[in-house]
């Protein structure tokens, strides 16, 4: 854990918020119980102005530790990435980086095994264990198959049992959940804004390979878990055939972009590997309705088609939505 000897890194925890009240609320009870003290938490808020008055009116100025909580509104909701961009830039200079969910609870010792991780100073982004809600594992980092345009959460399904030799898993990591994930300064330097014509899905993996190829390394603590309550912002949680329109399209369509983006030679295997894929999988699910939906993204995915679908009338809940499991 933190070295004694250490100075403590201040912490700026960003949070993208639409309407999420009920999801902070649980949030913030959880960063207060945080053994680690020394952060500030900076909310920004996309859901328009009542929302904003709501979270104002319901949340604290300052968790019982003393850490403050400031609530900034967005202009729009212009999707997930725009809303963390513009959050980080609000939170001003900081020692490190903290991009949390609001339907994410940490352990109380998540911050102090992030913040220990990074202190040894050979990586600029980490990633931890991310746990279901029923307590079994959602992922403990990404890799990404380029050849058929999916994401491999490392540790899905299984067992939250302390890993044996977290370097082998640094080893093989292409990306960071973006649920929950702690940065430095120079990895917002050297990398750059989060993609925001993503809208949603996908993006922190495109985010990761520019880090990756900006020479940057990423990093893994075995002693930080958070509970996160994936998909239940945008209805991709849960069975097949339940998931949301929103959420099937977005994900088949931003896979294809971050094959174009990262990896534009292995785009035409990936075309067709992908639609294989969508086929085989919704079929044998039985999710017609889904599979119709993961066609039409795939499509799009093709034709290059960014930002917000042009179909999507109903508000978005924000925050990255978690482990993208093939």
């Amino acid at each position: 854990m933190i070295d004694a000897r250490s100075p403590l890194l201040e912490v700026a925890v960003a949070i993208v918020s639409y309407r999420s009240l009920e999801d902070l609320r649980p949030c913030l009870e959880a960063l207060g119980r945080s053994t680690y003290r020394s952060f500030r938490v900076v909310i920004c808020e996309n859901g328009g102005p009542m929302a904003l008055e709501a979270l104002r009116s319901a949340l604290p100025s300052a968790l019982p530790g003393g850490q403050p909580v400031e609530i900034h509104a967005a202009p729009g909701n212009f999707g997930f990435a725009a809303g963390l961009n513009l959050c980080l830039r609000l939170a001003g200079p900081a020692d490190a980086y903290w991009i949390l969910n609001p339907d994410a609870t940490p352990e109380p010792g998540a911050l102090a095994g992030l913040a220990s991780r990074l202190q040894r100073g050979d990586c600029d982004a980490v990633g931890h264990d991310i746990l279901r809600p029923d307590g079994r594992l959602a992922s403990r980092a990404g890799r990404w198959m380029a050849w058929s345009a999916r994401a491999k959460s490392i540790g899905h399904g299984g067992e939250a049992v302390r890993l044996g030799d977290p370097d082998a898993l640094e080893a093989v990591s292409d990306y960071v959940i973006g649920a929950s994930m702690l940065v430095t300064p120079r990895f917002l330097e050297l990398t750059g804004p989060m993609r925001e014509d993503y809208f949603l899905y996908c993006d922190e993996i495109e985010w990761c390979w520019r880090a990756l190829r900006a020479g940057l390394k990423l990093g893994y603590s075995p002693d930080a878990r958070v509970v996160h309550a994936h998909g239940s912002a945008t209805g991709g949680g849960g069975p097949l055939a339940g998931r949301s329109k929103l959420a099937v399209y977005l994900l088949e369509r931003n896979r294809l972009n971050v094959t174009r983006d990262c990896y534009p030679r292995r785009l035409p295997v990936a075309t067709v590997l992908s639609l294989a894929h969508i086929c085989l999988k919704y079929a044998k699910a039985g999710a017609w309705r889904q599979l119709g939906y993961g066609l039409r993204g795939w499509a799009a995915g093709i034709a290059g088609e960014r930002g917000r679908p042009r179909w999507s009338v109903e508000p978005v809940e924000q925050g990255s939505p978690g482990p993208v499991q093939a």
